[in-house]
C-alpha cells in the first residue's frame, strides 16, 4: 500500500543537469518521451519530477540510471520550436525521492515522496551563512565565470538551506557533487559542504592563477626569443646572408620530412636538428651535429628500384655477358622466379668462390643489369678493424658510419645488388675482428636490423641482394661461411677460353685501344695458341693482358706504318708476344721412372705437380725437399711406410732403405706446397724409382693414402680435372668416393679425359705403370 506523502507526477530524466528547488531555469527538451511527459503535466496540474541520469549517453534510461533524488518542478512556460524541440521555462519546488520508475509507451511517469525541509536560522546557521557569502564573494572576485551581480542576488536570500541551494548552482563543480548537495537534507550539513566546495575552488583558482602567471612569463620570454629571431632573419636578409643558420635549419627541417625515414629514425633526427639549432656554430660539436644529420638525410631509408622480373631478358643478359658459368645463372634466374611469385622475398647471400680472373666481380654487375638494380662493390682486402663494418662512435674525433652504411648512401636505394669483394682476406687483430661483425650483416635472421655505431638507429639490409667473392673458403671462418649460399666458379676450359676472347675479350680491348673492328682481325688458331702457349691459369685475366699487348702492337703498326687492317694468325702471334712462355702438350715428353704427375688444387685453380724420386746409396735417410707443408710431408711419409711394408709384393728387396738414401722432390722451391691429395702420387714415384719401371707420361693422379694402400676422397676435382686437360693428360686416377663429383666436370672435358676411378694403391700401380703390376 503506498505511503500517503506519495504523489504520481509525470517525470524528466535530465542530461548533464540538475535543478534546485527555488530555481527557474529554461530546458530544451528533444526527446519524444520527454516531451510526451511535458504534455501530461501540462494537462493536469503543471508538476513534474526532475531527476538526472546517471549516464548522459543514454537515451532511454531505466530506473537504475536515474538518481533517486530529484526535484518536484512547476512549469512556468511552454513553447514549441521549429525544429521539434521544446522549450520550457520550470521553477523547482522542493527536494523528492524516486519511489517507482514507471515507463510507459508514450511517456515516463514517477511515484515520488516530496520531502519537506525546515529552513530556518538559528546562531550557528547565521555564522555559516556569513563565512559561505564571504566565501562566495571571494570566489566571484577570483573567478570570472560568476558575474558581481550574481552576488547582490544571494545576499538577500533569508533562508539557509536556499542560500546553499542558489550557490551550489552557480559553481563549477561536478555534477555528482551538486547531486550530493540536493541529497543533503540537514541544512546545517548543506552549508557545510557548500563551504568546502568553494574552500577548495578558491584554491584551485589561486593554483591556476600562479601556473597562469609562470606560462605567461613563458610566453613573454618565448615571444622574445621569437622576436629577437626575426629581427635576426630580417637581419641576414638585408645583408643578403642566405647561408644563415635559420635558413639551413628550414631547408634540414625540409630533407628531413622528406628522406622517408621510419617513426624511430624521424625522431632521432629531429631531436638532433633540434640540438643543433641551440648549438653555436662556431662549437666543434656543431659540425659532428651537421656531418651526422647529413649521413641520416643521404641514407635510402625507403627509396627503391623496382625488379625487372622478365626472366627471358634476365637469363638473355647473363648469356651475353657471361659464356658458361651455368649454376650462378640457374641460381640468378631461380630467384627471380620465386620474387615474381611472391613479391616479397628476403636477399639471398651468394658467395662466388674461385680463383683469380673467372669472372667473379663482373658476373655480379652483370646480375645487377639483369634485375635491374643499383649496384655497389666495397673491397673487403686487408680490413681487419670492426669498426670498418659497423663504424665508429660519435664520440671520436673523424667518426664515420663504416662501409656497409656508407655502400648503401652510394646506391642510393633499399634493394641494390651489394658486392662484397675479397671477403676471404679480412683478417683480425687487437682492434676487433670484422668477420664476427659480418655475421650480423649476412644474417637473414637479423640484418633487418642493423646497428652502426656511427648512424646508431637499425639499418634494414633485408632487401640487399648481397654476393660475396672468395678465392679461398678454407680462410673464412665457419660461421660466416654458414651464412652464405657457396657457388664454386672452378675455371674455364680451353673452349670456354676461346668463346670468352671470341665474344668479350678482343671487343673489349679493341674499344680500349682506339682501334675499330676493322683495324684488327683475330684468328681462331691464334687465339688458342695464346691460350695454350702464353697463359696458364683458371681464368682469363692473363689472356685478356695478352689480347691487350697485341692490340697495343697493332695500334704502332697501323698509326706508323699506315696500314688499314692487322690479322693476327698463329705464325704472327710469336711475333708479337715474343716466343712461348709455357709448353702445352704432355707434362712429360716420354715415360720416365720415378716422375710421377700430381694433380693439385691451388688458390688459382688447379695445377699439375710434377714429383721425382731419386735413390742414392746410403742408410735409408728420407729427405723432402720442394718447400712442402707439414700435410704433404706427413702423407710422403705414409706412402714410404706403405711401400716398406709392401715391398715384397712389389718386387722390391725388403731391406732396401738399409742400403739407399731415398730423395723425394717436388720442383718451384720456392712455391709453397700443402695437402694430403699428393699420397698415391708420391706412392707411385717410389715404387717406380725402387723397381726401374717406368710411369705413363699421359697420367695424372690424385687421392690421400693410408698405410693399408687405401685411397681417400679429396677435393676440387673439378679443378684438377680442368688442370690435367690444360697440361694435354688423357687419364686421371681419382679416389672412388668422388665418383660423384664427375657430373660437376664441364663434359668437353669429360669427352677428352679418361677418368679412372681407384680405391687401393694397387688398383693405381696397375694404370700407371707401363707394365703394371701383379
Amino acid at each position: 500500500m503506498a505511503d500517503k506523502k506519495q504523489i504520481t507526477v509525470p517525470l524528466l530524466p535530465l542530461r548533464g543537469l540538475l535543478v534546485f528547488p527555488s530555481m527557474v531555469l529554461h530546458l530544451d527538451v528533444g526527446r519524444d518521451k520527454s516531451v510526451q511527459s511535458l504534455e501530461e503535466a501540462m494537462i493536469d496540474d503543471h508538476l513534474i519530477f526532475l531527476t538526472t541520469q546517471k549516464d548522459t549517453g543514454m537515451d532511454n534510461p531505466s530506473k537504475d540510471d536515474v538518481y533517486q533524488y530529484g526535484t518536484l518542478t512547476k512549469i512556468k512556460q511552454m513553447l514549441k520550436l521549429p525544429n521539434g524541440t521544446v522549450r520550457v521555462l520550470v521553477e523547482g519546488l522542493k527536494r523528492a525521492e524516486l519511489v517507482e520508475f514507471i515507463d510507459k509507451e508514450t511517456h515516463l511517469e514517477a511515484h515520488i515522496n516530496p520531502v519537506d525541509v525546515i529552513d530556518e536560522k538559528d546562531i550557528e546557521k547565521e555564522a555559516l551563512m556569513r563565512t559561505l557569502l564571504e566565501y562566495f564573494e571571494q570566489y566571484i572576485k577570483m573567478s570570472k565565470k560568476v558575474s558581481a551581480e550574481t552576488y547582490a542576488s544571494v545576499t538577500d536570500i533569508g533562508e539557509p538551506g536556499r542560500l546553499a541551494d542558489i550557490i551550489t548552482s552557480h559553481l563549477p563543480i561536478k555534477l555528482s557533487d551538486k547531486q550530493k548537495i540536493l541529497e543533503t537534507t540537514d541544512v546545517t550539513k548543506r552549508l557545510n559542504s557548500v563551504i568546502h566546495f568553494l574552500h577548495n575552488e578558491k584554491e584551485i583558482l589561486q593554483l591556476e592563477k600562479k601556473i597562469g602567471q609562470r606560462v605567461k612569463r613563458s610566453m613573454e620570454r618565448t615571444q622574445k626569443e621569437y622576436y629577437l629571431r626575426e629581427q635576426m632573419k630580417a637581419i641576414q636578409k638585408e645583408l643578403g646572408d642566405k647561408e644563415g643558420k635559420t635558413g639551413e635549419i628550414a631547408d634540414l627541417t625540409k630533407k628531413i620530412e622528406n628522406a622517408g625515414m621510419p617513426e624511430h629514425v624521424l625522431k632521432a633526427a629531429k631531436k638532433e636538428l633540434d640540438r643543433y639549432e641551440k648549438v653555436p656554430t662556431s662549437s666543434a660539436e656543431s659540425a659532428v651535429i651537421r656531418n651526422y644529420l647529413d649521413w641520416l638525410i643521404a641514407l635510402p631509408w625507403s627509396k627503391a628500384t623496382e625488379d625487372d622480373l622478365n626472366l627471358k631478358k634476365a637469363e638473355k643478359v647473363l648469356d651475353e655477358e657471361h659464356y658458361g658459368l651455368e649454376k650462378v645463372k640457374e641460381r640468378v634466374l631461380e630467384y627471380l622466379a620465386v620474387q615474381k611469385l611472391t613479391n616479397s622475398l628476403k636477399g639471398p647471400i651468394l658467395c662466388l668462390a674461385g680463383p683469380p680472373g673467372v669472372g667473379k666481380t663482373s658476373l655480379a654487375k652483370s646480375i645487377a643489369t639483369s634485375l635491374g638494380r643499383h649496384f655497389v662493390r666495397i673491397s673487403l682486402g686487408g680490413v681487419r678493424d670492426e669498426s670498418e663494418i659497423r663504424g665508429h662512435r660519435r664520440t671520436y674525433v673523424g667518426a664515420m658510419p663504416g662501409r656497409i652504411i656508407q655502400g648503401m648512401k652510394k646506391a642510393g636505394t633499399v634493394n641494390p645488388v651489394f658486392l662484397l669483394d675479397e671477403i676471404d682476406k679480412m683478417s683480425n687483430d687487437f682492434r676487433g675482428d670484422p668477420s664476427s661483425a659480418m655475421l650480423e650483416v649476412l644474417d637473414p635472421e637479423q640484418n633487418h636490423t642493423f646497428s652502426d655505431h656511427y648512424i646508431e638507429e637499425t639499418y634494414d639490409l633485408s632487401n640487399v641482394m648481397f654476393i660475396a667473392t672468395a678465392n679461398n673458403l678454407a680462410t673464412i671462418p665457419e660461421p660466416l661461411r654458414d651464412r652464405m649460399e657457396i657457388i664454386t666458379i672452378a675455371g674455364y676450359t680451353e673452349l670456354e677460353k676461346l668463346h670468352i676472347a671470341k665474344n668479350h675479350l678482343i671487343q673489349k680491348q679493341v674499344k680500349e685501344h682506339g682501334l675499330q673492328k676493322s683495324h684488327i682481325q683475330f684468328r681462331d688458331e691464334s687465339i688458342v695458341k695464346i691460350i695454350r702457349y702464353y697463359t696458364r691459369e683458371a681464368g682469363v685475366r692473363g689472356l685478356e693482358r695478352q689480347i691487350a699487348s697485341i692490340c697495343r702492337k697493332a695500334a704502332r703498326v697501323i698509326v706508323s706504318e699506315e696500314r688499314k687492317k692487322v690479322v693476327v694468325t698463329e705464325k704472327t702471334v710469336e711475333e708479337y708476344l715474343g716466343k712461348p712462355k709455357f709448353r702445352y702438350g704432355q707434362a712429360e715428353l716420354e715415360d720416365q721412372v720415378g716422375v710421377a704427375t700430381g694433380l693439385a688444387y691451388t688458390t688459382v685453380g688447379g695445377d699439375t705437380l710434377q714429383i721425382e724420386v731419386s735413390l742414392s746409396p746410403g742408410k735409408g735417410k728420407l729427405v723432402l725437399t720442394g718447400k712442402l707443408g707439414d700435410v704433404m710431408k706427413e702423407s710422403a711419409q705414409t706412402a714410404f711406410s706403405y711401400v716398406r711394408s709392401k715391398a715384397n709384393e712389389l718386387g722390391i728387396p725388403e731391406d732396401f732403405h738399409e742400403k739407399h738414401d731415398i730423395h723425394i722432390h717436388v720442383p718451384e722451391g720456392a712455391v709453397p706446397k700443402d695437402g694430403p691429395s699428393a699420397g698415391i702420387t708420391i706412392a707411385t714415384a717410389l715404387v717406380s724409382a725402387l723397381t726401374g719401371n717406368p710411369i705413363r707420361k699421359e697420367v695424372g693422379m690424385t687421392g690421400e693414402i693410408t698405410l693399408r694402400g687405401r685411397v681417400l676422397p679429396i677435393g676440387g676435382l673439378k679443378e684438377k680435372s680442368l688442370s690435367a686437360h690444360r697440361a694435354g693428360l688423357t687419364k686421371v686416377l681419382f679416389p672412388k668416393d668422388n665418383e660423384k663429383d664427375l657430373e660437376d666436370i664441364p663434359e668437353v672435358v669429360r669427352n677428352e679425359l679418361e677418368f679412372v676411378s681407384v680405391s687401393h694403391v694397387d688398383e693405381v700401380l696397375k694404370q700407371a705403370l707401363v707394365e703394371g703390376t701383379s
